[in-house]
C-alpha cells in the first residue's frame, strides 16, 4: 500500500512540475486539418495549373513551422558566427527565403534528388542533414557534412548533390541526374535549382534543349529572388518571365513566400515529370533579407524600407503562423514553445561547430574518389605529398 502511495504521489509531481503552457496545449481541442485558398499559378504551355486550395493537416503545419524556424535561426547563427570570424570564405544566407526549401521538400519524395547553387544551407538541412553537421561545416570542422573540406558552398546529402560554386554549372549536372532516373527506369525525378542571376547563361538553355528532347524527368526552378547579386532583375534580363525561358517547356510562375502554394506546384510538377512528359520549368518568386553573401551588406541597390516591407506583409514563417492560429491547427503559445527549442538546438550546435577539432593536415587529400585504393597526391611543390585514403 505504502508502495502504491509513493508511485501515485510521484506521478501527481511529475503533472505539477509541468510548464503551465505545456499543459494548456495538452488540454486545448485542435482542428486535424484545414483547407486554405492560395495564389493561382501563372501558367506557359499548360492548360491546367496546380489547384487553388489545399489541406493543411496540423502535423504537417506543425513540421513546416519548425522546419522553416530552424532555417531561419540557423542563417542567423551563420550570420553572427561569420562576424565573429568563426566562419570564413564565401557565405550565403537564405532567410527569407524559406519556404522554397521547405515547400519543395514536401512535394517530393526522399529518394527523389535535388542540386542547386552555393546558397545551399537550408536545401541541406530539409534533405536531411542535422543543424550541427552544416554548422559544423561552416566553420571547417571534422564533423561537418563534407567533414570541413567544402564550407558553405559545398555540402552534401543522401540524393543531394551539392551546393555549386560556378553560377549555373549545376544545372546540366542536374539533366545528367534525369537522364540517370530514366536511364536506370526508376520513379525518380530531379528538382535542378538556379537564382535568376544565373538564369541568364547559356548553359541552362543547353540543358533545357537536352532535357526536352530527351523527355528527362527534370523539374528546372529558378528561384526569383529578384537581385542577382547587387543587379535588379529588370536591369539584368530583358524578360523577367523566367517561367517562360523554357519557350518549348512548359512552365509556371509560384509565390514562393507562401509554402502550401510551393507544396502544390511542386506536387504538380512532380506529376508532371513523373508521367514521362518530360520537363517542366517552375519560377519561385521569394526574397532574401540578407544581402547576396557576407561581403554584400544587401542595402546599396535597396532600401531598407523595400525589405522592411517584404518581412511585414509577405514573411513565408509569419504566413504559415497566421494561418495555423487563425484556423485553430494551433496556438500561440505551442508555436513559441517550437521557437524556444529550436533556439536550443541552434546553441548546442554552434557549440559543436566551435568545440569540434578541425580536419588534421595529413587528411587534406582524403575522399578524392569514393572506393579507391590509397594512392599520392602532390601537394603545392612535388616535393609535398598527401595520402589520399577513401
Amino acid at each position: 500500500m505504502r508502495k502504491m502511495l509513493a508511485a501515485v504521489s510521484r506521478v501527481l509531481s511529475g503533472v505539477a512540475q509541468k510548464p503551465a503552457s505545456r499543459v494548456l496545449v495538452a488540454s486545448r481541442n485542435f482542428a486535424n486539418d484545414a483547407t486554405f485558398e492560395i495564389k493561382k499559378c501563372d501558367l506557359h504551355r499548360l492548360e491546367e495549373g496546380p489547384p487553388v486550395t489545399t489541406v493543411l493537416t496540423r502535423e504537417d503545419g506543425l513540421k513546416y513551422y519548425r522546419m522553416m524556424q530552424t532555417v531561419r535561426r540557423m542563417e542567423l547563427k551563420a550570420d553572427q558566427l561569420y562576424k565573429q570570424k568563426i566562419i570564413r570564405g564565401f557565405c550565403h544566407l537564405c532567410d527569407g527565403q524559406e519556404a522554397c526549401c521547405v515547400g519543395l521538400e514536401a512535394g517530393i519524395n526522399p529518394t527523389d534528388h535535388l542540386i542547386t547553387a552555393y546558397r545551399a544551407h537550408g536545401f541541406t538541412f530539409t534533405r536531411g542533414l542535422p543543424v550541427r553537421a552544416i554548422l559544423a561545416e561552416l566553420t571547417g570542422r571534422r564533423g561537418g557534412c563534407a567533414k570541413g573540406k567544402g564550407g558553405s558552398m559545398h555540402m552534401y546529402a543522401k540524393n543531394f548533390y551539392g551546393g555549386n560554386g560556378i553560377v549555373g554549372a549545376q544545372v546540366p549536372l542536374g539533366a545528367g541526374i534525369a537522364l540517370a532516373c530514366k536511364y536506370n527506369e526508376k520513379d525518380e525525378i530531379c528538382l535542378t535549382l538556379y537564382g535568376d542571376g544565373a538564369a541568364n547563361q547559356g548553359q541552362i538553355f543547353e540543358a533545357y534543349n537536352m532535357a526536352a528532347l530527351w523527355k528527362l524527368p527534370c523539374i528546372f526552378i529558378c528561384e526569383n529572388n529578384r537581385y542577382g547579386m547587387g543587379t535588379s532583375v529588370e536591369r539584368a534580363a530583358a524578360s523577367t518571365d523566367y517561367y517562360k525561358r523554357g519557350d518549348f517547356i512548359p512552365g509556371l510562375r509560384v509565390d514562393g513566400m507562401d509554402i502550401l502554394c510551393v507544396r502544390e506546384a511542386t506536387r504538380f510538377a512532380a506529376a508532371y515529370c513523373r508521367s514521362g512528359k518530360g520537363p517542366i520549368l517552375m519560377e519561385l518568386q521569394t526574397y532574401r533579407y540578407h544581402g547576396h553573401s557576407m561581403s554584400d551588406p544587401g542595402v546599396s541597390y535597396r532600401t531598407r524600407e523595400e525589405i522592411q516591407e517584404v518581412r511585414s506583409k509577405s514573411d513565408p514563417i509569419m504566413l504559415l503562423k497566421d494561418r495555423m492560429v487563425n484556423s485553430n491547427l494551433a496556438s500561440v503559445e505551442e508555436l513559441k514553445e517550437i521557437d524556444v527549442e529550436v533556439r536550443k538546438e541552434i546553441e548546442d550546435a554552434a557549440q559543436f561547430a566551435t568545440a569540434d577539432p578541425e580536419p588534421p593536415l595529413e587528411e587534406l587529400g582524403y575522399h578524392i574518389y569514393c572506393s579507391d585504393p590509397p594512392f599520392e597526391v602532390r601537394g603545392a611543390n612535388q616535393w609535398i605529398k598527401f595520402k589520399s585514403i577513401s
